[in-house]
């Protein structure tokens, strides 16, 4: 029986032409962030269960963590996120480090759960913290830094909204102005957070199912239904729009503001699935019609860093997940076309592999990208190998040329053919490179 050639289920393949679109990603979010001052760090890809039943939520835990026991009889988890895992760095150096800490990765993730739209079993995240910094301006450097990662790939403010709100203020919506117990307060929760993805009737049949027969009687549902479709804090029931915790939402929409983040709003239904968010959390939605979706988000978790036997580093982040990130770039027309990294592929013509190595090296010392075809074949199938690998020039090297120093430079885009020195072919080829960077800059 044959083996198949279709990778694991959830998982991808990257040709070199995926491979390209990634690099081009992760290049732009690693130049934006290092902008505000953030430091890459890695970490294995293993780790101790223990490390997210702590808190990372039940269901991540229980259904999509891939766990196993290893030889040593340690049950172990592949890593489904990055938060308690820079947790745990930062409290391994917790007097050593100078704060604030600014840190910042893309790991690569797994998750056991279906496979659909913008969510795969691997995936790759920028994962994005700030640690040491308690005040509100912690929360708009992040946010911006969100805002900033979408500029940076030339999405304009209308492609998407950045919605907030208060695990503070969820926590005592349910605990205290609903009175719900602590087992209702955690499966309201929960089912907030899936409300987008249900029918209206399904979520209010569920609320209502949550409720005590007085807590119905006393119109509880009704009750938190005009919380969570009020689209702004001043819809908000009157009685809670002095909460302490919407003062600071309220400010921080402000600063946004003012910085021309226009797009950030307050949102009653967020919720975010993780347990470890302690107060301000985000979320950045698509608005194009055919992807309206969370592609990402973060938020304040000021406690998972002490789990450690630490004291406590106040802290926010937020991930950004690659899948989603292209779904993106891809609906709304932003990703440039992407070339090959090559720069120009090599014939040799004739018997001349040994005499036109050091050429070749001259090319490479030079900058330049080379390919060099050393099959032997009929030149005609060496121009169309360097066509269909999407290379812009090839560089014919003869006996003739090797005396000459006088080379034939072929575009494969037009056709038209030139003879230069070595130096201005270098000059040529990397002036039209120039141009194509100039171009993928300007979609």
């Amino acid at each position: 029986m044959a083996l198949s050639t279709q990778p694991y289920k959830g998982a991808r393949d990257f040709y070199p032409e995926d491979k390209r679109i990634q690099k081009y990603m992760f290049d732009v979010l690693r130049k934006t962030v290092e902008k505000f001052g953030y430091e890459e760090y890695d970490a294995p890809i293993l780790e101790p269960i223990d490390l997210y039943l702590a808190k990372t939520g039940e269901e991540i835990v229980n259904e999509q963590t891939y766990t196993f026991e290893d030889r040593g009889g340690r049950k172990v988890a592949i890593r489904p996120e990055m938060t308690p895992t820079v947790s745990r760095m930062v409290a391994g150096r917790r007097q050593e480090l100078a704060y604030p800490l600014r840190w910042y990765s893309i790991p690569n993730l797994w998750r056991y759960e279906r496979p659909q739209r913008g969510r795969l079993r691997e995936h790759w995240q920028l994962n994005v913290d700030l640690f040491g910094l308690s005040g509100f301006q912690a929360e708009h450097e992040i946010i911006m830094v969100v805002d900033n990662i979408l500029q940076a790939f030339h999405a304009k403010r209308n492609m998407y909204t950045i919605k907030l709100n208060s695990r503070r203020f969820s926590d005592y919506v349910l605990s205290e102005y609903m009175g719900f117990d602590s087992v209702q307060t955690y499966s309201v929760s929960k089912l907030i957070d899936r409300m987008h993805k249900m029918d209206r009737a399904e979520f209010i049949a569920q609320l209502d199912a949550l409720c005590t027969p007085s807590q119905r009687e006393e119109g509880a549902v009704e009750k938190l239904l005009a919380v969570l479709t009020a689209d702004r804090l001043t819809a908000l029931p009157v009685d809670l729009q002095s909460h302490e915790s919407l003062k600071q939402i309220l400010a921080l929409l402000g600063i946004l503001h003012a910085s021309g983040i226009t797009n950030a709003v307050f949102d009653a239904t967020l919720m975010r699935g993780f347990d470890y968010y302690t107060d301000v959390i985000f979320e950045v939605f698509d608005t194009h019609p055919e992807n309206n979706r969370s592609m990402f988000g973060g938020g304040r978790y000021d406690g998972l860093v002490g789990l450690f036997g630490v004291e406590p580093v106040p802290t926010i982040g937020f991930g950004v997940g690659d899948v989603t990130l292209q779904n993106f770039l891809e609906i709304h027309e932003l990703l440039p076309a992407l070339r090959t990294e090559t720069n120009v592929y090599v014939i040799l013509v004739g018997e001349v592999f040994a005499a036109a190595q050091q050429t070749i090296a001259k090319l490479r010392e030079a900058g330049l990208n080379v390919a060099v075809d050393t099959t032997g074949r009929k030149i005609g199938a060496q121009i169309q190998t360097a066509e269909k690998k999407g290379i812009h020039y090839a560089l014919f090297i003869g006996e003739r040329e090797l005396v000459e120093e006088q080379f034939t430079l072929k575009n494969l885009h037009t056709g038209v053919e030139e003879k230069h020195g070595i130096s201005r072919l270098v000059t040529i080829i990397k002036d039209y490179r120039h141009e194509e960077d100039d171009d993928d800059l300007d979609i």
